[in-house]
C-alpha cells in the first residue's frame, strides 16, 4: 500500500509546510506544526467538476417536526455502576473514550465488561500494550470466564480495521488509542497526527458498521487526556477514572455523553477479583467517629442524578509564616480564599494569621459550589474547637455578599440524608420544601451570619 502524501499544518493558524519546522512561518508560534494527510485532488471524481455538481446525491432537507424522535436502544454491560455512568448501557455504533492514570483499573474494568458481554454478544479485545499471554494471565487472576472473548494483539490500524470487517463484532475495545499507527502517516504512534487519524478511522467504522467501540486513552501528568482535543469531540462519550492509586476506591465520571446525562458518577472498589460496584457510595465518604470531632461537617453533593453525602474536614492552626497557608484537597483552591474573605467580611471571623487546610474525605472531587456552606461551618468549628451537632448535614452556595444561594435538586439531597439517618439539615431558605421531610428538622437560612447564629442555638 503506497503511503499517502503528507505535509505539516499549524494547529494555531492553519499554515502549511512541506517539512517540519519548530516555528510556524505564518503566525510565529512555536511547536504547533503537526503532520497531516494531503487529500487527493480527486481528478477522477466527476462531482469535482462544477458542471456535474447537480448530479451529487445530497441528504434531503427536512423539517424538525417531520423527524421522528426515537429512544436510542441500549444494551447493558453487566456491571451496574459502569452502566450508570454510560447512561444506561452501551449504544450500537457509539464510540466511548475512557481515560485515567496508569494502573488505576481501565483495562481491568473493560476486560470484566467484555467477559460479561461475550456470553450474549460477539466481542473483540484489541491490545496494543499487552501481549495475549499477559491478558490471559490477568483474566485467570480475576477468575473471569472469558471463553467466548476474542483477542487480537495488534497496533497497525489497517489490520485492525480488516479484523473488524471480517469478524464483525458487536463490541470492540481498543487498548489504547495512543499505541496505534496508520501506514498512511510516517510519524510515530502516539503523535497528534496518528491519534487523530486512527480515532477518525475507527469512528467512521463504528458509524458505518454499527459496532460499539471503546477507546482507552492515556492522560498527561496534569490529568487531561493525551493527544489532540479533537479526540474528545469525535467520540460520543468521554469517561474519566478518578481516585488515588493507593486507595481501593475508584470513581468513573462521565464528562461528555451524547446519549445520556453528563457528570454521572460510578463508584468501584478494587478487590482481588477486579473492580466491584459500590451500591451505597455515601458510606465511603463519611468518616466513622465514635464522637463528634471539631472541624468536621457533612454535606450532600449532587453527582449527575445521584446525591452523595461527603464529609468535609477543616483544620485551622496558628501560622508561623509571613503568609498563612491555604491548602484544599478535593475542592477548588481559589474558592477557599474567596470563602475566607466572605467569612471575615460578613461574619466577623478573621483567619488571616491562621493556616487553613480543607479536605474532602474519600478522595472525591467536589466541583459544585453547594459545598461552600459546609466549608465555612467546618472552618468555624475547627477555629472554635467545638464539634457540630450529631446528625447535622448542610448544603448551599455562599455569594460574595454573604447570601446563601439555593442548590439544584434540594429535595433529592434531603431525602438521601434522611435515608442515612441525619436528623438536622441547614440549607438555603429557597430550598426549604413545602412538605416536611419525615424524621428531619430543616433550618432555612438566607445569610452566612444567620447560619452561625442558628448553629450556636443548636450547640
Amino acid at each position: 500500500m503506497a503511503k499517502a502524501k503528507t505535509n505539516y499544518t499549524c494547529t494555531e493558524c492553519g499554515g502549511t509546510s512541506s517539512k517540519w519546522t519548530g516555528q510556524c512561518a505564518a503566525c510565529q508560534q512555536w511547536n504547533t506544526m503537526v503532520e497531516t494527510i494531503v487529500e487527493s485532488g480527486g481528478g477522477n471524481n466527476r462531482y469535482s467538476n462544477p458542471q456535474h455538481l447537480s448530479l451529487a446525491q445530497t441528504a434531503p432537507v427536512l423539517s424538525l417536526d417531520d423527524i421522528e424522535a426515537l429512544d436510542v436502544p441500549r444494551f447493558p454491560t453487566g456491571i451496574e455502576e459502569f452502566d450508570r455512568v454510560l447512561g444506561g448501557g452501551l449504544v450500537a455504533g457509539g464510540v466511548v473514550l475512557i481515560g485515567g492514570d496508569p494502573g488505576i483499573g481501565k483495562s481491568t474494568l473493560l476486560l470484566q465488561a467484555l467477559a460479561h458481554l461475550s456470553h450474549v454478544k460477539k466481542v473483540l479485545y484489541v491490545s496494543g500494550e499487552e501481549s495475549g499471554a499477559q491478558i490471559a494471565l490477568r483474566a485467570k487472576r480475576l477468575a473471569i470466564d472469558a471463553k467466548e472473548l476474542k483477542l487480537q494483539a495488534e497496533i497497525q490500524l489497517e489490520k485492525i480495521l480488516g479484523t473488524l470487517s471480517d469478524l464483525k463484532p458487536q463490541v470492540a475495545v481498543i487498548d489504547s488509542i495512543q499505541t496505534l499507527y496508520s501506514d498512511a502517516l510516517s510519524s510515530a504512534p502516539g503523535s497528534v497526527a496518528q491519534v487523530r487519524e486512527c480515532a477518525a478511522q475507527l469512528t467512521r467504522m463504528a458509524k458505518q458498521s454499527g459496532v460499539t467501540i471503546i477507546l482507552v486513552g492515556h492522560v498527561t501528568k496534569e490529568g487531561a487526556l493525551a493527544g489532540p482535543r479533537v479526540l474528545e469531540h469525535i467520540v460520543d462519550t468521554v469517561l474519566y477514572f478518578e481516585g488515588d492509586n493507593h486507595s481501593s476506591f475508584r470513581l468513573v465520571r462521565a464528562i461528555k455523553n451524547r446519549f445520556g446525562a453528563v457528570n454521572e458518577l460510578g463508584v468501584f472498589a478494587m478487590t482481588e477479583k477486579g473492580l466491584k460496584g459500590v451500591s451505597n457510595p455515601s458510606a465511603l465518604f463519611l468518616s466513622q467517629h465514635d464522637n463528634q470531632v471539631p472541624g468536621s461537617c457533612v454535606m450532600v453533593t449532587q453527582e449527575g442524578t445521584r446525591p452523595l453525602l461527603v464529609e468535609i474536614q477543616a483544620l485551622v492552626d496558628a501560622s508561623h509564616l509571613p503568609n498563612a497557608r491555604r491548602l484544599s484537597v478535593g475542592l477548588e483552591q481559589n474558592r477557599l480564599a474567596m470563602l475566607l474573605a466572605v467569612l471575615h467580611r460578613h461574619a466577623g471571623i478573621a483567619a488571616f494569621d491562621q493556616d487553613v487546610f480543607i479536605n474532602a474525605v474519600g478522595g472525591v472531587k467536589i466541583t459544585e459550589p453547594a459545598a461552600d456552606l459546609a466549608v465555612l461551618l467546618a472552618i468555624n468549628s475547627s477555629m472554635r474547637n467545638k464539634p457540630l451537632p450529631r446528625g447535622f448535614v448542610v448544603f448551599g452556595e455562599v455569594g460574595l455578599a454573604g447570601e446563601i444561594r439555593p442548590a439544584p435538586r434540594g429535595q433529592e439531597r434531603l431525602r438521601e440524608a434522611a435515608k442515612l439517618g441525619f436528623s438536622v439539615a441547614m440549607i438555603p431558605k429557597a430550598n426549604v420544601p413545602k412538605q416536611p421531610v419525615e424524621g428531619m428538622t430543616i433550618i432555612g437560612v438566607e445569610r452566612i451570619d444567620d447560619a452561625f447564629t442558628r448553629l450556636r442555638e443548636l450547640q
